[in-house]
């Protein structure tokens, strides 16, 4: 197995020459295994340990025996204890998630602080199997069905290519010492029930299925890379990046409606799954205002196009000023400060720049978002205007209006953030101090 194990680095570019790994190591046999071939190999390692204290004293026991053969092999040792737990419930997320957001971030703090060039991890053939049935079973695209990468984001896997029953043959006749994880034997756990449930039947109908399915996977490996450059072809096409947003033209997006495959290749990274796919095309055809929203972005019809934007709690309503102070302290004013009008005082230009006749003020002042309803008289104008007649001339989007906020003063609209002020509010022949306000929407 060493030599296979040396002959899959090669082959796959996994470690260049004088390069230092540090190796995840859980105490298990997949780890344990794979440090045992790394001390054989003479590359130069650390060993990087978690404890996740969620088995009590087993977990200590692992730390203990990864912790022994660091010592006894004289290889820098770094261990952190999290709590798992509490992790999960304040984030809302399964404990083997909590595990795995909190492992991978450490590791790469770890890696960085002490020099080394890559992370390896023990995912084998196996667990690289079990990952594409799960994909499978919970419905994904051709990425899905490629299985783990063996190199990327500074991870490698150089066990890969072994199988877990080569894995253990390996162990015993080495005697290289482990911990089993009892709950790697039940089956609660949807990659346990693969593995102890559904592999055993498919291997009735092929006793190679592991690598049946490997050389599956890289197939699709090689079809996914044409896939994908396809997709962006088409994305570059159909889709432009305004600010914060990314607008798809939806008359460039009809001759693809039909092929919901290629609808899920291009918006699957704004968290759209094969079950929302007919939802978007449906918002897609529908009429302006047809909204559908992710665990992570929003999908907003918008006249001509569709508006994809990163998916946030809403921002606080309205904020009070008492004081021009107090004006500093609010988001999106970006400066604040009072000019004496003098003959050679000029008024600043631009709509992100609101230039304010102090004494017309009343405070308090608030900040708040727009309502259905609200008016103001746009500078240079004598008459009032709607606001929501003023954003649909402006061609403004829902998604536009729903980020609009307005300073107000005793019930008076001032200033529109960003766009325009209101005409009472101007800089006059008789104005002393003039409040000169920066700032900017959401």
């Amino acid at each position: 197995m060493l030599g296979e194990f040396l002959k899959y680095i090669e082959e796959n570019h996994l470690i260049n020459k004088g390069e230092r790994i540090l190796l995840a190591v859980s105490g298990g046999i997949d780890s344990m295994v794979m440090t045992d071939l790394f001390v054989r190999s003479g590359f130069e390692t650390g060993i990087a340990h978690c404890n996740f204290c969620l088995r009590d004293k087993e977990s200590d026991k692992d730390e203990k025996l990864v912790r022994k053969y660091a010592e006894d092999h004289k290889i820098p040792f770094y261990t952190v204890r999290f709590e798992t737990k509490k992790y999960s419930m304040d984030r809302g997320i399964s404990i083997q998630m909590s595990a795995r957001e909190l492992r991978y971030e450490w590791f790469e703090k770890i890696r960085k602080e002490n020099g080394f060039d890559s992370i390896a991890v023990a995912h084998n053939l196996n667990d690289n199997i079990e990952t594409l049935l799960i994909n499978l079973t919970r419905g994904t695209g051709i990425a899905g069905l490629t299985g783990m990468r063996n190199a990327g984001n500074r991870i490698i896997r150089p066990l890969l290519f072994a199988t877990r029953h080569t894995i253990e043959e390996y162990c015993r006749d080495r005697h290289v010492k482990f911990r089993e994880d009892q709950s790697n034997s039940e089956t609660k756990y949807t990659r346990n029930k693969i593995r102890h449930l559904v592999i055993p039947l498919l291997k009735e109908i092929n006793p190679s299925i592991e690598f049946a399915l490997n050389e599956t996977a890289e197939r699709l490996s090689g079809i996914n890379e044409i896939v994908s450059d396809v997709i962006e072809n088409i994305r570059k096409n159909v889709s432009i990046r305004v600010g914060n947003n990314i607008s798809f033209d939806i008359s460039k997006l009809k001759p693809w409606l039909n092929n919901k495959t290629v609808i899920y290749e291009l918006f699957r990274s704004f968290g759209i799954s094969g079950s929302n796919v007919k939802d978007l095309c449906k918002i897609i055809a529908g009429r302006t205002g047809g909204q559908l929203f992710t665990h992570t972005h929003r999908f907003l019809k918008n006249r001509k196009e569709i508006i994809v934007s990163v998916f946030s709690e809403p921002e606080n309503e309205s904020y009070i000023a008492g004081s021009v102070s107090e004006l500093k302290k609010i988001p999106w004013i970006l400066t604040v400060r009072i000019s004496s009008v003098t003959k050679s005082f000029k008024i600043p230009s631009g709509p992100e720049t609101a230039c304010l006749d102090l004494e017309t003020l009343c405070f308090p002042l608030i900040i708040r978002k727009w309502r259905t309803g609200d008016f103001f008289y746009p500078f240079g104008m004598k008459q009032k205007k709607k606001l929501s007649d003023y954003f649909t001339d402006k061609k403004y989007s829902r998604l536009d209006k729903e980020k609009t906020y307005i300073l107000e003063s005793d019930g008076k609209i001032v200033w529109i953030l960003g766009e325009r002020i209101d005409n009472r509010f101007r800089i006059s022949g008789n104005t002393k101090k003039a409040l000169i306000l920066k700032g900017s929407q959401v």
